[in-house]
């Protein structure tokens, strides 16, 4: 266990949890919503500092992030737990564990010894996935601060729900975001997610601010969020913060409690790629198909072919001093 960061001891030995937007008031002996922080005596623990429940070395690609460092290697670690309830998540037997079975559990792994795997196995970043990143805040910020000492980048793949003060804390690390906007409409968020539309809108905006590279990601699920409305508002909500940030469209596929619905259809993917280009989006990418030219990289000036893309594989690279060859225009992004 570690003492928690960001929280504030209240009376009747009760705490609030500020590390997200839930703000969670926690009586002694309970725990707050994303079920790995406890009120123990009147002082916050994380129960998940230290326990790495997953390692793999991914593509960056599949994280997605697409203009940062394409085509390297990104170290990506996760504790249990979350935050938010999602219906339809992909990772529920490690996010959503505390919740539905009461477990905590993982490897022992210090941050040191992250960093120094990291740089044994070739990887150029770090990235802090699989579940939500800010439920193990005091982990991954341990682990971000040794990793720039090292020369090694941070990314998060977030919901977008820490509170403020938890970006601004860690903003002086993190090199990147991959924002999951799920959706445009509070009642999804409410529903599906357990959550709030507004605060994530806020952060990608404070993101932006704060020089943290950022990228948005939604899910198409068929009936819930994909109408031609609904994207167009999503589309045009990353504009007004920058036509620059690229946005990834992913295909569903059923999963966890939301079983009665079907794969998202290519077409779906396809008219949602089209409207983000319309609405004045330089970057929109289709998800989850491998082999559709929605995957790769155009110039936004020209519509030269610059990143040609498999799946999480790059298979060529045109890109020039970060400048399409073609017509010079600057390609948006970190380390092309």
């Amino acid at each position: 266990m570690r003492e928690a960061l960001l929280y504030e001891k209240l009376e009747g030995g009760k705490v609030r949890c500020n590390l997200c937007h839930h703000r969670c008031v926690i009586p002694e002996g309970k725990r707050g919503i994303c079920q790995v922080r406890e009120n123990r005596e009147g002082t916050l623990y994380s129960l998940v500092y230290g326990k790495l429940v997953s390692a793999n070395i991914d593509p960056i690609e599949k994280k997605p992030f697409f203009h940062f460092l394409p085509g390297t290697l990104s170290f990506s670690i996760a504790t249990v737990g979350c935050n938010f309830r999602c219906l339809h998540c992909q990772n529920y037997t490690i996010s959503q564990v505390p919740k539905d079975h009461g477990e905590i559990y993982g490897e022992e792994v210090p941050p040191e010894r992250i960093v120094e795997e990291a740089l044994r196995r070739g990887c150029q970043s770090i990235s802090y996935t699989y579940t939500e990143p800010t439920i193990f805040f005091e982990y991954a910020y341990e682990t971000s601060r040794l990793a720039r000492e090292r020369g090694l980048k941070n990314l998060f793949v977030t919901n977008g729900y820490m509170s403020p003060e938890a970006l601004q804390m860690i903003s002086p690390y993190l090199d990147g975001a991959n924002v999951d906007l799920k959706a445009m409409n509070e009642k999804f968020y409410r529903e599906v997610c357990g959550a709030r539309l507004q605060p994530v809108l806020d952060n990608i905006r404070l993101m932006r601010e704060l020089g943290i590279w950022v990228e948005v990601t939604t899910l198409l699920i068929p009936t819930l969020n994909d109408s031609e409305g609904e994207l167009r508002q999503l589309a045009q909500f990353i504009r007004s913060i920058g036509p620059e940030i690229p946005w990834h469209v992913t295909a569903f596929h059923p999963d966890y409690r939301l079983l009665d619905l079907p794969p998202t259809p290519l077409w779906a993917l396809k008219r949602a790629r089209e409207i983000g280009l319309k609405e004045g989006l330089r970057y929109v990418y289709c998800g989850n198909v491998p082999g559709e030219e929605g995957e790769n990289t155009y110039c936004w000036n020209c519509g030269q072919l610059l990143i040609r893309r498999w799946g999480f594989r790059v298979l060529e690279n045109k890109v020039q001093g970060g400048r399409c060859p073609d017509c010079g225009a600057e390609i948006d992004g970190v380390g092309f």
